[in-house]
């Protein structure tokens, strides 16, 4: 594994560190405002680790928005998400607004601070789902997958409830991380929603169940699903986000055995 580099705000005035803070147009006055900014935020510096790469630094994650680091500050390693320079975001203000609805709910990373440029939230450090579900093996991977589809299941239905979408559930390889604890964590709700009517439920049930490659594994292990009967408890389901037919998706899903929390 390449060893990290720990990089101090002020460092970042160097041209070969501040394309990661000005990713991917270096400008020196932008940086300068940038690095008044991560300090104004806490971050005491950035630890560049991470299997992508620009201009051969590694870091956590590239996307078309932001740029993704660890870094630190008071309360140790957290996830930095930085605005690229050509993003058609104006700021980090929406995806921080939906992050703290979504923690109201007791989903996703917990949101520490955000400004203009910066998103500051708790690293979760683990599996991409598709992934770690690929480690299952013995007499216990059914039982495994099952709890973490449930509470999978579960946050996607208290999102439902409050009203926000998270809007890339039905394609969700990259939005589902396993812990070493087996728990998962949904992240990246910069395209998530309170303006559109929720799909949570719907749409991550397509994902592990019906329309992906993951879902195949998953009724591999869990035992095959009557996808028609998922789908028509689905369909009422989205008629009446109630916990009633809630409990029928999971009954369809074959994870209502594993005896799930009551709502409120």
């Amino acid at each position: 594994m390449t060893p990290s580099i720990m990089v101090a705000p002020e460092d970042f005035v160097n041209p070969v560190y501040g394309r990661i803070l000005c990713y991917p147009r270096f400008d020196s006055i932008e940086v300068e405002r940038r690095i008044a900014e991560l300090k104004s935020i806490g971050v005491s510096a950035v630890e560049l680790v991470g299997p992508k790469r620009i201009e051969n630094l590694p870091v956590l994650g590239k996307g078309c928005v932001s740029v993704v680091v660890l870094a630190r500050n008071t309360l140790g390693r957290c996830a930095l998400k930085i605005r690229r320079t050509d993003s058609d975001r104006s700021s980090m203000e929406h995806e921080a607004e939906m992050l703290r609805i979504a923690n109201s709910a007791g989903a996703g990373p917990k949101l520490h601070t955000a400004s203009k440029n910066f998103l500051l939230m708790d690293y979760v450090e683990g599996t991409l789902f598709p992934s770690w579900v690929n480690t299952l093996k013995g007499k216990g991977k059914k039982r495994s997958l099952q709890s973490a589809i449930l509470k999978i299941l579960e946050n996607c239905f208290k999102l439902d409830r409050i009203g926000l979408d998270h809007g890339e559930l039905s394609r969700a390889p990259k939005h589902i991380i396993v812990t070493a604890e087996a728990k998962p964590i949904l992240v990246d709700f910069e395209t998530a929603s309170i303006k559109r009517k929720p799909s949570n439920l719907t749409s991550i049930c397509q994902y592990l169940f019906i329309g992906s490659e993951v879902s195949k594994r998953v009724r591999k292990i869990v035992g095959e699903i009557d996808i028609r009967v998922l789908i028509e408890a689905l369909r009422e389901y989205k008629q009446e986000m109630s916990e009633e037919r809630f409990k029928r998706v999971l009954q369809a899903s074959r994870m209502l055995m594993m005896g799930s929390a009551g709502f409120s």
